[in-house]
């Protein structure tokens, strides 16, 4: 099959490709950009005019609730998301039911994925056995079976001894390691920041230095072990200046932030809005201001949607016991344009947030429209606007806190290995 995309601004941040361009598809692979291959003939053309053209997006941390969660979303349904954001590529956290702990249910993943002909599927393998904290888990195994990396997920792991030898093996072979910083106890039973606004709604809290407490335990066993971790979104303004200071202190450390976090704060929280309840809590105005200074900058290497699809009747409940997570797939593209827009960022240095930086984190050839690179593309309308309904979302999971908002980026074709996979 041959496509050819044509009259597109084509931007692939990777290769510092700004301009308008034809892109020549074929085989499932990127044949040409800008000039056609000898005897061309294209089995389809998709006219992009006053389109953007740009690798698909790749998002790390998009929870499909497979196996265990069926009744608050299913594969079908959060790939039909995906492909619907211009989502080609997702790594899965490992808190399914039951954890990715096993090679089987990996390999069952994956192939299930793989059935439905959708985005890419990385899955993210249990740190410990059940995500209990209490034995680490045959990493060499899992890594077979297709897992790209090991995170505790949200899961708690209270003992740093336990966190130390499982560094330490990822250490020895080569793994990547994925944690959250967040001390367990300090966070035990909170539900919202630790600032005025969860005094005035009465709810139990959790300090940034939660946050800063756990960063500080990750960057001594970093240096101790020399691990490759990469830290999960981010949250507070401490945490920020912390991972900056280990940069350039040269720790192999890497983060990201979720997009919700680069938009709201504790304040949207209003009265009670169940849909602001997240993981980790919004935090204070300086926090979200320091969260988008760190991504404008690099010290937060990407964004992800931290996509927690939930059913209606867990966040139809008062704030503290509704459960926590918001729906993201679909929303990643047009907040990370809204993000650029109020930072008069160029397009190119946002879109990189969610391809290449992705693909470098993930250790993936993607993430780029280069000579030979598999053909994952997305096509969207920078400038039209679209009003973010929960009619208007594929997900099952219509949990999210911009309800209402008008948006900027509209989705128009989704290719993945070279096969258009959404189209509207």
């Amino acid at each position: 099959m041959k496509i050819e995309i044509k009259n597109g601004h084509v931007i692939d941040p990777r290769h510092g490709v700004d301009r308008n361009a034809t892109l020549y598809i074929a085989a499932g692979k990127v044949a040409a950009l800008g000039e056609a291959p000898a005897g061309w003939h294209a089995n389809r053309v998709l006219d992009a005019t006053g389109l953007v053209v740009c690798p698909g997006l790749i998002d790390i941390s998009a929870r499909l609730r497979e196996p265990g969660f069926e009744y608050k979303a299913t594969l079908d349904s959060e790939m039909a998301a995906a492909i619907a954001g211009g989502v080609t590529s997702l790594a899965c956290p490992p808190d399914t039911d039951p954890p990715l702990d096993e090679p089987g249910l990996v390999q069952m993943l994956k192939h299930r994925a793989r059935s439905l002909n959708g985005a890419h599927v990385h899955p993210i393998g249990a740190l410990t056995v059940g995500l209990k904290g209490e034995t680490i888990t045959e990493m060499g195994e899992l890594t077979e079976a297709g897992c790209i990396a090991f995170s505790h997920a949200d899961a708690a792991l209270s003992d740093t001894q336990v966190l130390l030898r499982a560094l330490q093996y990822a250490a020895t072979f080569g793994y990547h390691v994925w944690l959250r910083a967040q001390d367990a106890s300090l966070a035990r039973g909170g539900v919202a920041h630790d600032g005025e606004v969860a005094t005035r709604l009465g709810l139990p809290a959790i300090p940034a230095f939660a946050e800063t407490i756990a960063l500080d335990t990750i960057f001594e066993l970093v240096r101790a072990t020399g691990v490759r971790v990469h830290l999960a979104r981010l949250s507070s303004h401490e945490g920020v200046a912390r991972v900056r200071a280990a940069k350039k202190a040269g720790l192999p450390v890497t983060c990201d932030v979720a997009i919700h976090h680069v938009h709201l704060c504790d304040v949207d929280i209003g009265w009670f809005n169940a849909h602001c309840h997240l993981v980790p809590p919004l935090r204070g105005t300086r926090d979200r201001a320091a969260l988008r200074a760190g991504l404008a900058d690099g010290t937060i290497d990407l964004i992800c949607s931290d996509h927690t699809p939930v059913d209606d009747d867990a966040k139809q409940l008062p704030f503290a016991e509704a459960e926590p997570g918001a729906t993201g797939l679909e929303l990643l593209l047009p907040l990370t344009l809204k993000w650029a827009r109020e930072e008069t960022l160029p397009l190119s240095e946002a879109l990189a947030r969610v391809t290449a930086a992705p693909a470098r984190v993930l250790g993936l050839d993607s993430g780029h429209l280069g000579p030979g690179a598999d053909a994952d593309v997305c096509v969207f309308d920078a400038d039209t606007h679209w009003r973010v309904e929960p009619s208007a979302l594929r997900s099952q999971g219509k949990n999210t806190p911009f309800i209402g908002f008008e948006l900027p980026g509209k989705v128009r074709y989704t290719l993945v290995g070279g096969r258009v996979v959404h189209e509207s």
